[in-house]
């Protein structure tokens, strides 16, 4: 990864965490861009939170390589303090200080700056938040949104090389997450600041991140989009923890498409073996639902879950294999109808059978 070290904000190389004999972090490495957001997605327990606190610099790897802004902050005989890695760091908890005002807040980190440069930044970061005007309200007066908002602009205001969000809308009201996540990204992007955001929900990930690594066991298994990760899973967990679908089993042929009980698809592997047993991971909106007549191809609906613009449909083949399928909720298909089922022209990814 040398060759990237000038070009990233923030590089991890082969950094491992871990307390005694055992390791919590595993070989964990990624980059981010200047003014790039990234995201560490995994559930509970996964490591993805003591891999941000090594980059903080409140854990110690016991190998591998932390860079912030090109310059590497840790060896094996010397780690950089926090408070020297221009950092800023959101937390679960907003942390304010509810005996000064909004303003004081946001200015708490800037004792060292002049009187007058100090106030032309607050007032640039309330009207950034969209909360000019609210300078001399105190933190208990605002809602919970608003308070995070506050979080945010107070790590924004001293111009860290990085940013690190820990859980920062887990506090938060579900309908306000995804929301937030997004106001949140655009002003980011619009300071041009790289960040790093923790979570478990991969809604605040794909509403928040440019690029997001997903973490099983210590294990970044892919770092990539959004869109690969939902598409073109790399592993087994990936498949199972990014969205909702189902793996079927298939056969692949030398054409490089894959036949399953409702239909072929392409696959994006480069060599098959004729009559190789696969499964093949099918999401939702790989299904067509009651648009081919000329098939022998149904599937009786078991279930049905509305979700406003759409219906997640549970599906049973004649073989007993469940399915999911998502359909516009015009289509209000009920429990025991059965419908044609087919493959969407898509590329499917496939694995191996049990592994």
């Amino acid at each position: 990864m040398n060759a990237q070290h000038g070009m990233a904000q923030l590089t991890i190389d082969q950094l491992n965490v871990g307390y005694g004999d055992s390791l919590i972090v595993k070989a964990a490495s990624f980059s981010l861009k200047q003014g790039e957001i990234g995201s560490l997605l995994g559930p509970s327990g996964c490591g993805k939170t003591t891999l941000l606190r090594a980059i903080a610099g409140f854990e110690i790897p016991s190998s591998g390589m932390v860079l912030i802004g090109g310059v590497r902050v840790n060896t094996p005989n010397f780690v950089v303090p926090p408070e020297q890695r221009e950092i800023g760091m959101v937390f679960q908890e907003h942390a304010l200080f509810p005996h000064l005002t909004v303003a004081d807040n946001i200015g708490f980190g800037l004792s060292r700056w002049s009187r007058s440069k100090r106030n032309r930044r607050v007032i640039e970061l309330l009207e950034m938040i969209g909360l000019a005007g609210s300078g001399n309200s105190y933190p208990h007066q605002l809602s919970g949104g608003q308070q995070q908002r506050i979080a945010l602009a107070r790590a924004l205001a001293p111009k860290p090389k990085l940013l690190l969000l820990d859980e920062p809308f887990s506090n938060l009201d579900v309908e306000l997450r995804t929301s937030l996540a997004r106001e949140l990204r655009e002003i980011l992007k619009q300071e041009q600041t790289t960040a790093l955001l923790v979570t478990h929900d991969q809604n605040e990930a794909f509403a928040m991140a440019d690029q997001i690594g997903v973490i099983n066991q210590g294990r970044i298994e892919q770092w990539d989009s959004a869109y690969n990760l939902y598409h073109a899973p790399k592993t087994r967990f990936v498949a199972d923890f990014i969205g909702e679908g189902i793996l079927l089993p298939g056969k692949l042929n030398q054409q490089h498409r894959v036949t399953t009980e409702i239909g072929s698809a392409a696959t994006s592997i480069s060599s098959t073996v004729d009559g190789e047993q696969v499964e093949v991971l099918v999401r939702p909106d790989d299904i067509l639902l009651g648009e081919n007549r000329d098939t022998d191809i149904y599937a009786e609906i078991i279930d049905r879950a509305f979700r406003g613009a759409e219906y997640l449909y549970t599906l049973k083949l004649q073989s007993g294999q469940k399915l999911l399928a998502l359909c516009g909720s015009h289509r209000d298909y009920v429990i025991g109808d059965n419908i044609s089922v087919a493959l969407d022209e898509v590329t499917l990814p496939i694995f191996e059978v049990g592994v």
